[in-house]
């Protein structure tokens, strides 16, 4: 296993972290956690240099970190570092802070968590958890020696990510969802590149997640992005190469996975065993190049999400359904699209596409002269549960 810097901190984290989001379940069910092959898989990770997992409260309907907990048995615990997160989303008033930590600490039976993170910070819940003074809380339970490190990980765009960075001097890391496919910082959407080395300069880790986009960036690909990938060297799968992109990185502090099976453990273990900074050749760096433009190509709306089209009259967020419904075209996969759209913890029922009256004030707005009620009918229909 290879180890690296992680943060201002005087110490190091495995180049490959277990994400306990997807663990085994055994019936499809995100509720079912496969607890015995889960153990497995996790305990073979830290047997073999992974010192570093990421849970949370809401993950597996609350039963990854019971999962966690019996992985960590044994001796387990003393081997890595566990870090577990705050639902902001789910705050209602201070008190929650207090009710959910003890709940965790019941969960995890664990004296103290090394990096307490709030969960999904963006525009709306960063603002309500700061105004109930989560951080003087979280300031109290570290001089209690309930958890060691405050951290956050993070869903919106590059502005919000800086506000939240600046607004604390004490954050030990910052998670985010990175990838060779999430580099150019957009409107509304993740904190790229840019973030990842804001983050850095600020002397935070930065913790990747969705390293291959929710498995997307590890299926087939189309065509299309199979044509570009043909420059690829031999022997390299694209799982590792994607990987491999991180880790070229020296902002990058620790990749986590999200692994539901032993094969993916394994491999994965072996492939953060050989990672390096700045090993990517420069044909590999075009290669990169050519596989994003390649998907990129395939989007059918060319929505640049400038915004114009906002504030809907009727509420719809035009910019984030076009987003889900390009990425399902794009990936080929409508299953996450629909997650992301339809299911409770995706998009509000008022911000979905049916609630657009054609009312034509859109159109007016846009500069790429989209058909934006055509368009949100055909992603109601793709996006809409089957």
């Amino acid at each position: 296993m290879q180890y690296r810097k992680f943060g201002r901190l005087n110490w190091k984290g495995s180049a490959l972290g277990f994400g306990a989001m997807r663990l085994p379940t055994t019936d499809n069910d995100q509720a079912h956690v496969d607890e015995a092959e889960a153990i497995r898989m996790i305990r073979y990770a830290i047997d073999h240099g992974v010192n570093y997992l990421d849970t949370a409260y809401l993950y597996h309907m609350g039963n990854s970190e019971r999962t966690v907990a019996k992985a960590l048995k044994d001796g387990y615990r003393q081997k890595m570092r566990l870090a577990t997160k705050l639902p902001a989303r789910m705050i209602e008033k201070a008190a929650d802070f207090d009710r959910i930590f003890n709940e965790q600490m019941e969960k995890l039976q664990v004296d103290k968590i090394d990096y307490y993170l709030l969960h999904g910070l963006n525009n709306q819940s960063w603002p309500k958890v700061r105004d109930l003074g989560v951080i003087a809380w979280a300031e109290q339970q570290m001089a209690k020696g309930r958890f060691g490190r405050l951290g956050f990980s993070f869903h919106d765009d590059l502005k919000m990510f800086k506000e939240i960075v600046d607004s604390y001097d004490n954050w030990v890391l910052s998670q985010v969802q990175y990838n060779f496919m999430d580099v150019k910082v957009e409107p509304g959407r993740q904190a790229g590149r840019a973030g990842v080395e804001y983050a850095a300069s600020k002397g935070l880790a930065v913790v990747v997640m969705e390293p291959l986009r929710g498995g997307l960036l590890a299926k087939d690909p189309p065509p299309a992005v199979a044509e570009a990938w043909e420059g690829a060297p031999p022997g390299v799968s694209r799982v590792e190469l994607a990987l491999k992109w991180l880790w070229d990185q020296p902002e990058v502090s620790v990749v986590l996975s999200g692994m539901s099976m032993m094969n993916q453990v394994e491999e994965n273990v072996t492939f953060a065993a050989r990672s390096a900074v700045r090993s990517l050749k420069d044909d590999e760096r075009k290669l990169f190049d050519r596989v994003r433009q390649a998907y990129l190509s395939l989007t059918p709306i060319p929505c640049t999400r400038c915004g114009y089209c906002q504030p809907c009259p009727n509420g719809v967020n035009i910019p984030d359904i076009f987003q889900l419904y390009n990425e399902t075209t794009m990936y080929a996969d409508a299953n996450i699209g629909r997650f992301r759209y339809a299911s409770p913890m995706g998009m509000p029922a008022a911000q979905r596409a049916d609630q657009c009256k054609e009312c034509g004030e859109c159109l007016d707005a846009c500069p790429q002269h989209i058909p934006i009620p055509d368009w949100l009918k055909k992603a109601h229909s793709e996006l809409s549960p089957k």
